[in-house]
C-alpha cells in the first residue's frame, strides 16, 4: 500500500500549494481554449470520433493480423523488426545494438515509450549519453524530473522556473525572454545531433500497409533526431497500429485538434525504413521495436481492450478536475490521468497501481472528449471491480463493507435505537477519508420506516 500512501500525500500537498495550481489551471487553459477554437475546422466531429473509435477497435480485435503485415511490410523495405515482450527484453536488445554501433551518445524525440522502459536511465547506468531533443522533455530532463504531462512535459514549470534553471544548468545568465531561451537550448542541441551515433524515437501509428512509422510534432526535432544519426530505432507500443496510410486524414487532424487545438501539426512525418540507394536523408539502418510490455493482459479482457484504442492526446488529462487539481507527478506513474489510471494497473501491476483507479469524480467528462471514444470512466469502475475480487483491498475496508452489508440486510439491526452512537461509528470510520475534507455524515435521529409509521 506504500504507493497508495504515496499518492494520498502528494495529491494533498499539490492540492493545496497555490502557485502548483496556478501555473496547471494557466497552462491547461490556455490549451482548452485552442482545443475549443480546434473544432471548427470538423463539419461533424463527432462522426469523426465515430470513425476513429471504430478503426482503431478493428485494429485491436484483428491486432495479430496488422503487426504481422507490418513487420513484413517493413522489413520489404529494408527495415529490422523487435519484439519485446517487457521492458528488461526490450533495453536487453538495444542495448545490443549501441554496442555493436559503438555508441557513446543518443539523440531521442519525444516519446513515452522510453519512459515506461526507463530507456535513459538505463544508458546511464551503462555509460551512454541520452539526450532529450524535444524541449519540454529537454527541460525536465536539465531539472532530473520526469515528464509532467503526456503532451507537455514541462506543464508544470513557469517561465521563471525555466529561466532559474537554465540559469543555474546551461551557466547563462538570468533570462525570462522566452526566444533567448529556446535559441539557448537549439544551439546546444544541434550540436548533439551531429555527435551522436543513435537516433530514438517513438511513433505516433504504425501503418500496417506501408509498414511504416508516424511521427507528429512541433518542434522538427524528431526529424533531426532520425536522420542526422547513421542508426535510428523507434520503440513503439503494439497498439498503435491503423491500417491504412489514407487513415491518416482523419487521425492526424483527431490527434492535433484533441491534443493542441491545431488543425494539423507543424511538422508530420512518415518514415518505411532506412535511407535507399540514392537517396541523401535518412538513417542507414533502422529499426522498430514491438513493445508489449503488458499490454496484452488488456487485449485478453474483452471489456477492458478499448483502452488500447488510446492515440495519447492527453484531451483526458486536460480536462480531468482531478488531474487539474493534483498535477501528473502525483501518479506516479508513466502515464497520468484518467488514461494512465486506466492502463497502469495492466502495464504495472493492480496490486502496485489499483489506488490510481479510485482517483476520480466519475464525471464522465474525460469519455465525453476522448477523440477515439474509450469509456474511460467505466473502465476506472472495472478497475475497482477487479481489484475487489482479486483481494486487493484493506482488511478495515473489508470490515467495513461486511458490517455495512449486514445491516442493510437486516432491518432491526439498521433500526436499533441510537443515532448518536450511530454518528460515532461513521465518523470513527470516515475520519481519514470523507471527514478529512468534509462534513461528517450525519445520521437522522428517526428512520424512514419509523417516520412512516408515525405519520400514519
Amino acid at each position: 500500500m506504500k504507493s497508495a500512501e504515496t499518492f494520498l500525500q502528494d495529491a494533498d500537498s499539490k492540492t493545496f500549494d497555490p502557485e502548483h495550481r496556478r501555473k496547471i489551471n494557466f497552462n491547461i487553459g490556455r490549451y482548452n481554449d485552442a482545443v475549443a477554437k480546434g473544432f471548427s475546422q470538423f463539419d461533424n466531429h463527432e462522426l469523426g470520433r465515430q470513425r476513429a473509435s471504430y478503426l482503431k477497435t478493428q485494429v485491436i480485435e484483428n491486432l495479430d493480423k496488422y503487426l504481422i503485415e507490418f513487420e513484413a511490410n517493413f522489413t520489404r523495405n529494408g527495415g529490422k523488426v523487435i519484439w519485446a515482450q517487457d521492458a528488461a527484453e526490450a533495453l536487453k536488445e538495444i542495448h545490443k545494438i549501441l554496442k555493436e554501433k559503438k555508441t557513446r551518445s543518443v539523440v531521442k524525440s519525444k516519446t513515452m515509450t522510453t519512459e515506461e522502459i526507463h530507456f535513459n536511465e538505463y544508458l546511464e547506468k551503462n555509460g551512454i549519453e541520452s539526450i532529450e531533443t524535444d524541449l519540454g522533455e529537454y527541460i525536465v530532463q536539465l531539472a532530473g524530473q520526469k515528464p509532467y504531462h503526456i503532451v507537455t512535459p514541462a506543464m508544470h514549470m513557469s517561465r521563471h522556473d525555466i529561466s532559474v534553471l537554465f540559469e543555474e544548468k546551461l551557466g547563462i545568465p538570468y533570462t525570462e525572454d522566452a526566444q533567448e531561451l529556446t535559441l539557448t537550448a537549439r544551439r546546444i542541441l544541434r550540436e548533439k545531433y551531429l555527435e551522436a551515433e543513435v537516433g530514438v524515437s517513438g511513433a505516433n501509428f504504425l501503418i500496417a500497409d506501408v509498414g511504416g512509422i508516424t511521427i507528429t510534432e512541433n518542434e522538427g526535432n524528431a526529424r533531426l533526431s532520425t536522420t542526422f544519426p547513421k542508426t535510428h530505432i523507434a520503440i513503439v507500443g503494439i497498439e498503435k497500429l491503423i491500417p491504412s496510410l489514407t487513415d491518416l486524414g482523419l487521425f492526424w487532424p483527431m490527434l492535433a485538434q484533441s491534443g493542441t487545438g491545431q488543425q494539423v501539426t507543424v511538422y508530420n512525418t512518415v518514415l518505411t525504413g532506412p535511407a535507399k540507394q540514392g537517396e541523401s536523408d535518412g538513417p542507414e539502418e533502422m529499426y522498430v521495436v514491438l513493445l508489449d510490455n503488458g499490454r496484452t493482459n488488456l487485449m485478453a479482457d474483452p471489456e477492458k481492450r478499448q483502452a488500447l484504442n488510446c492515440i495519447r492526446c492527453g484531451a483526458c488529462l486536460n480536462i480531468c478536475p482531478v488531474y487539474r487539481n493534483i498535477g501528473g507527478h502525483t501518479y506516479g506513474s508513466t502515464y497520468s490521468g484518467p488514461i494512465g489510471s486506466v492502463i497502469t494497473p495492466h502495464l504495472d501491476g493492480m496490486e502496485k497501481f489499483k489506488h490510481l483507479s479510485y482517483a476520480s469524480s466519475l464525471c464522465g467528462a474525460c469519455t465525453s472528449v476522448c477523440p477515439v471514444k474509450i469509456d474511460i470512466h467505466n473502465l476506472l469502475l472495472l478497475n475497482r471491480n477487479q481489484s475487489v475480487k482479486e483481494g486487493l483491498t484493506t482488511k478495515s475496508e473489508r470490515f467495513g463493507f461486511k458490517l455495512w452489508l449486514r445491516a442493510m440486510k437486516n432491518r432491526k439491526l439498521l433500526n436499533l435505537p441510537g443515532a448518536a452512537l450511530k454518528n460515532f461509528m461513521v465518523s470513527f470510520i470516515f475520519k481519514n477519508s470523507w471527514s478529512k475534507r468534509r462534513e461528517d455524515v450525519h445520521i437522522a435521529p428517526k428512520s424512514f420506516q419509523q417516520l412512516w409509521k408515525e405519520r400514519r
